[in-house]
């Protein structure tokens, strides 16, 4: 059962991710709904600076995937201990990376998408970006605990 708590979510999420690289969410079907929208929001845009809007729109949502996917894999690495460790943020990112590529291999296969060695180091940027967020967060709230020792209360 601990196992499953720890390792549930990031096999949720893959599934999540393996989802988002079928040609349900290729560049034509996420065209289809995010254009108008685009449009909407910024109705003076042209079409070439709304097309830009949606190719950043998907490269966001690749970089933001894959935080929570090496956020997740280090919450499963770490299992029941507390802190952070280079190991284990390492151990995160290289999963994540590896996952990265098994996915854009899937992608070769998915109507209306193709793989990209780009698209997998983005993917792996945001892995680490994770990991830089945990091990700043983790710093400042030893940093924090660090400075009230000999406070007054």
């Amino acid at each position: 059962m601990r196992w499953l708590w720890h390792w549930g979510p990031v096999l949720i999420w893959a599934v999540v991710a393996w989802a988002f690289s079928t040609s349900a969410f290729s560049d034509q079907q996420t065209l289809r709904f995010l254009m108008p929208l685009l449009h909407w929001m910024f109705p003076h845009a042209t079409p070439p600076t709304l097309l830009l809007m949606h190719k950043a729109i998907r490269k966001a949502a690749l970089v933001g995937e894959n935080f929570v996917l090496c956020l997740l894999l280090f919450r499963a690495l770490r299992g029941d201990r507390s802190g952070w460790q280079l190991r284990w943020a390492l151990a995160a990112v290289a999963i994540a990376a590896g996952y990265a590529l098994v996915d854009e291999g899937h992608q070769m296969f998915a109507l209306g998408r193709g793989a990209s060695l780009r698209d997998a180091l983005l993917d792996t940027s945001g892995a680490a970006m994770a990991q830089a967020a945990v091990w700043w967060h983790m710093g400042r709230g030893s940093l924090a605990k660090f400075s009230r020792i000999g406070s007054p209360s």
